[in-house]
């Protein structure tokens, strides 16, 4: 049994989930894998660090987080700020040798991404980037139907995430409306997850052409506020692509989709079958084989059993709903495997980075109204 004692960079929301999987990873798999131990919590606002350290049970909390990485005492920093901060804390952790758990992206910028993709191979130590979809289910399913050839060669990819939390012209504007803390809107808080899925089962993108619209170009600066600030980034990115193994895509996403409150979801079209998924459906996937009988052919309903990777840690039978925290436990399950039994894991920095370079590629494509090489 090995301890993992962690160190929380962020007190708010995501870090108060990858706190609660680290729990829960302990409770569904057991010690064999680590035990957490919650050594320190940092966080700028004092009483957000007070109130994670006695919610959570941390021993000690700081407002300085390079206190943080510093100390001898924690094995994992824990990376859980605004996207603007990745990169500054991730670099200073692994320049002092540990292991970091960061929530995705990786950072706001693709060299940054790259330097920390290449620093953290030097280093040798474990670093893994929080896309928790890529940990679902279902997904895994799907990719081992794509990479066993039961769906043919794959010719195409069409893939949605829209929400409608920021539908709400009077919302006040936040730290996600802003360039230098986001580093873009709907793309990087939407449509990373959806690339992370692609990126996981169809592999690399190559080339993308793509377009954006801002639906609401200014913001309250505060609740009820007359005063305007300017919103910086898209509410709805679409583009096109190409995949390195031949395939074609197009993805969306918006964040001011009426009526849309999480859906990730998306088809694959092979020559002998296609899938369809969606996360509002978490628990189900639409699988379709060609049949030499045209009479039975169609989709059928797949629901997610103990037989599908990661499912049994939750449900003892098929057809019984798992979640989006799920999805987190079985994140820190694959971190803690790879911190104590050095087993492989998918997303490591240089899969951020890839997401990242993605990203930045679309966005310049929606600028030239042209296609661009994502390399």
């Amino acid at each position: 049994m090995k301890e993992i004692r962690i160190g929380l960079v962020g007190a708010g929301w995501m870090g108060k989930a990858h706190s609660t999987a680290m729990l829960n990873e302990q409770m569904l798999f057991g010690p064999d894998f680590g035990v957490p131990v919650f050594e320190m919590v940092a966080d700028n606002n004092e009483e957000s660090a007070k109130i994670a350290q006695h919610k959570i049970g941390f021993h000690r909390m700081t407002t300085d987080w390079h206190e943080l990485v510093t100390d001898p005492d924690i094995d994992l920093v824990d990376i859980a700020t605004p996207n603007a901060f990745h990169y500054e804390v991730a670099k200073a952790a692994l320049e002092n040798g540990k292991n970091v758990y960061c929530e995705k992206p990786l950072s706001i910028s693709p060299a940054e991404s790259e330097e920390l993709a290449k620093l953290a191979a030097e280093k040798g130590v474990i670093n893994y980037v929080g896309f928790n979809n890529t940990r679902n289910p279902a997904n895994a399913y799907v990719r081992e139907l794509v990479q066993s050839g039961a769906l043919g060669d794959i010719m195409l990819f069409i893939g949605r995430y829209d929400q409608d939390q920021l539908l709400d012209p009077d919302l006040p504007i936040t730290w996600r409306h802003i360039n230098k803390l986001a580093g873009c809107g709907a793309l990087g808080d939407l449509g990373s997850h959806l690339l992370s899925v692609s990126q996981f089962i169809m592999g690399d993108i190559t080339k993308v052409d793509a377009m954006k619209r801002t639906i609401f170009p200014e913001r309250p600066k505060a609740k009820g506020s007359k005063e305007m600030a300017k919103v910086e980034n898209e509410d709805i990115i679409s583009f096109m692509m190409e995949y390195a193994n031949g395939a074609t895509g197009m993805i969306s996403s918006s964040r001011v989709a009426t009526g849309r409150k999480n859906y990730l979801a998306y088809e694959i079209q092979g020559t002998k079958g296609s899938v369809k998924y969606d996360l509002e459906r978490m628990g189900e996937v639409q699988v379709y084989f060609q049949s030499d009988d045209e009479r039975d052919r169609g989709f059928r309903q797949v629901f997610l059993n103990p037989k599908h990777k990661g499912y049994s840690a939750f449900q003892p039978a098929g057809g019984i709903a798992i979640a989006y925290n799920d999805m987190k436990i079985l994140e820190a399950h694959e971190l803690f495997s790879a911190i104590t039994k050095g087993t492989k894991y998918t997303c490591n920095f240089e899969f951020g980075y890839k997401i990242d370079r993605t990203v930045k590629a679309i966005l310049e494509s929606a600028d030239k109204h042209a296609w661009v090489d994502v390399k």
